[in-house]
């Protein structure tokens, strides 16, 4: 199974590439399926979510905890299921959620999370400036206690630390337009999957 994970702050457009991803692999053929955490076909997608729309550390706090149990259950629903196998499992929204803990907690939770769940060649970790994701969250009709100015800056910052805990990611900047950015993507994956396919 190829386990391609697409993670980001929001608003760096993480859904849509993660749709042009899903495409570009079924064109081939391949069964696809995404995850998009939060999900909400389960009791932890549904819980991180509400938390998301509320505000305190308490909420934060179980926000992120919902999340990672959600993205646990995502894993044993696809990636170690027999009866569920697909060619392509996207995740959205993977690891960086442990970037939305307070500073101290939030590196021992990353390096406590890539413990216990599986990684990949296809990291793909989508940034841009923080004004440009409170431009683009701004328009949408529920806005979360991460989405201000002033919490993209810290959030972005931790998860720049978080990355380079783990030097597999392919940083794609969003800035630009959807069709540069999937075309940067793209050639990314292609080049994973020619060097695969000459180990193969």
């Amino acid at each position: 199974m190829k386990l391609i994970i697409v993670d980001g702050l929001d608003g760096v457009g993480k859904d849509t590439h993660a749709q042009l991803i899903k495409k570009k692999y079924e064109d081939k053929g391949l069964k696809v399926i995404i995850r998009s955490h939060p999900e909400s076909d389960n009791f932890y997608g549904r819980t991180a979510k509400k938390s998301l729309l509320k505000t305190g550390l308490i909420n934060q706090i179980k926000a992120s905890l919902f999340y990672a149990l959600d993205v646990l259950y995502s894993l044993k629903r696809y990636y170690y299921s027999k009866s569920n196998r697909v060619d392509v499992l996207i995740m959205v929204r993977y690891l960086i959620g442990t970037a939305y803990l307070p500073k101290r907690l939030s590196p021992l939770a990353y390096l406590f999370f890539i413990k216990f769940v599986p990684l990949s060649d296809y990291m793909f970790f989508l940034d841009a400036p923080p004004s440009l994701l409170v431009s683009r969250v701004s328009k949408r009709s529920e806005v979360e206690m991460f989405e201000t100015l002033e919490e993209f800056i810290k959030v972005r910052e931790k998860a720049y630390i978080l990355i380079n805990k783990w030097q597999h990611w392919h940083i794609i900047d969003t800035s630009g337009s959807v069709d540069e950015t999937f075309a940067n993507i793209s050639r990314i994956l292609d080049e994973i999957d020619r060097e695969k396919e000459s180990k193969a």
